[in-house]
């Protein structure tokens, strides 16, 4: 039976349960937080509950021999950048600050207190079903120019490299990667000789985090 991963089951871990139930009815459902109580709150048909932290329960869970269709990441971290953290953490890569001029290069950018930057081509709280449209902003029906993770992944600052991993809508207001995606940027971090910013998007949001060998 084909399996999605939801990390996390706060207020969007839920959302996503719950929609993407209506659409795949033959999947199997994984929801992994370390709070008993939220998780409590994702109980259903098809369902298996993880009370685990969604960093360990990655690293941990996913190889080449046990993958889910798709991992939606529901969780107040950068999923992506954390896993990297723990698989190549051993062998020196390590957290470090995203240059200041970057602020500059992309929209509406708020950093958060561990250093990572936040990014939206919208200055609002978008809904939470919006069906994130090819070309157009689904509220202020305004072309957007630019696709945020085209956009990340053109950045270009002297001595990093960019790295982007794409969201896929799978549902209104639902995003999610697949495993295969997360392996591919591996390979490139094993081999990549200098920092590089590390970014999670979909076409209108983004969030990146600096990492580099010490």
């Amino acid at each position: 039976m084909k399996e999605i991963w939801i990390i996390g089951t706060g207020r969007f871990g839920l959302l996503a349960a719950e929609r993407l139930a209506k659409i795949h009815h033959k999947h199997h459902f994984v929801l992994v937080d370390p709070d008993r109580e939220n998780l409590l709150r994702g109980e259903g048909p098809n369902r298996t509950l993880e009370q685990r932290d969604g960093v360990s329960f990655l690293d941990q869970r996913l190889s080449s021999e046990k993958t889910p269709e798709w991992i939606i990441p529901a969780l107040p971290i950068h999923l992506a950048a954390e896993w990297c953290l723990v698989r190549r953490g051993l062998k020196g890569l390590r957290r470090i600050a995203i240059p200041s001029e970057i602020d500059r290069l992309v929209p509406n950018p708020v950093r958060d207190p561990s250093g990572n930057v936040y990014i939206s081509h919208a200055d609002f709280i978008c809904p939470d079903d919006c069906a994130e449209p090819a070309q157009i902003c689904t509220v202020t029906q305004k072309r957007r120019n630019t696709d945020m993770f085209k956009l990340l992944g053109n950045i270009r600052i002297s001595k990093f490299r960019s790295l982007v991993i794409r969201s896929y809508q799978l549902c209104p207001g639902i995003g999610g990667y697949r495993p295969r995606q997360l392996f591919d940027l591996l390979k490139q971090v094993e081999i990549i000789k200098e920092d590089f910013l590390l970014s999670t998007a979909c076409r209108c949001h983004g969030v990146m985090t600096g990492l580099g060998y010490c």
